[in-house]
């Protein structure tokens, strides 16, 4: 594990950028950032269009290390290139940004108010390549929609153990059940998602930790014994589709939680933008995630 890293991540000042949308929810993303299915024709140039979007803003002078601890990336932009090297080597190496990969497959069906993760039967080589590519931790997640404990522990117990085989191979699992905003039991499903990861956390060996990616809560500081907790890295919030303001407004009511946002950090984005404007919008979502995700 890469000492230098750890530390970033574990003590530094900032938030971790999600640029990790996979192949179901790229036409959301393309859509969002102005280009619509008209502007591809096949999954090939789609994976090419949000390619180029990503690049764009991980080469922007607004996307440095200064207020971004790490970026989330998806498995196919760790095996491209960026400014003429591997995504993850230069995210590292030029802006001094933590790399992570998202390693899941997507969601099961809903069955006890939740939706698991899928068989991940790639995962060892995966892990194996991202290892290669000098990336420091994975993500992945999973989905509570009711408060129905017997879903919900199955969902963390899901979690932990594939953390538990990510933790084996030197690298740092963010681990995300997350409780859908729109539920109409969020905040009891909250709470026992917290307390499931609670009982899960006592389950892991050594002096092992995992990073903990969490919805942003209807209880205010509901997460703090996770965040003191000595077997977690850091608690990070995901926007869930929160605007960037009610997102922020959330995440600053959390102490010692910051952000790992998607949607809310690249919302304020546009492929019609010129550069100028493109690094105006970028750094001014920066500047926003990186005030609220200082308290």
């Amino acid at each position: 594990m890469n000492t230098e890293q750890l530390q970033k991540i574990e003590s530094g000042a900032g938030f971790i950028a999600a640029l990790d949308q996979s192949g179901g929810s790229t036409p959301k993303a393309l859509a969002a950032y102005g280009l619509d299915e008209t502007s591809y024709s096949n999954e090939a140039q789609m994976f090419d269009l949000i390619h180029e979007m990503r690049t764009r803003i991980m080469t922007s002078p607004a996307f440095t290390g200064e207020r971004i601890l790490g970026a989330i990336l998806f498995e196919m932009t760790m095996d491209r290139q960026v400014a003429g090297k591997g995504a993850a080597e230069y995210l590292w190496e030029d802006k001094n940004v933590v790399p992570f990969v998202k390693v899941d497959k997507g969601l099961a069906e809903e069955a006890d108010g939740v939706r698991l993760m899928k068989p991940m039967p790639e995962l060892d080589d995966l892990l194996t390549r991202a290892i290669g590519h000098g990336v420091f931790g994975t993500k992945m997640r999973s989905v509570v929609l009711m408060a129905n404990k017997a879903g919900i522990d199955a969902n963390v117990g899901q979690q932990f153990e594939i953390a538990k085989r990510i933790l084996d191979t030197g690298l740092v699992p963010i681990i995300e059940p997350e409780v859908d905003i729109h539920s109409p039991q969020k905040g009891e499903a909250e709470a026992l998602v917290t307390a499931a990861i609670t009982a899960q956390l006592d389950t892991l060996p050594g002096d092992q930790r995992v990073m903990l990616k969490l919805t942003l809560p209807d209880e205010d500081d509901l997460y703090s014994g996770l965040v003191q907790h000595p077997r977690v890295l850091r608690v990070v919030a995901l926007s869930g589709g929160y605007t960037l303001e009610e997102a922020n407004a959330r995440l600053a009511r959390n102490h010692g939680v910051v952000a790992s946002f998607s949607r809310a950090l690249t919302g304020g984005l546009s492929a019609q933008q010129s550069e100028t404007e493109f690094d105006a919008a970028l750094d001014a979502a920066i500047g926003s995630i990186f005030q609220a995700s200082a308290t």
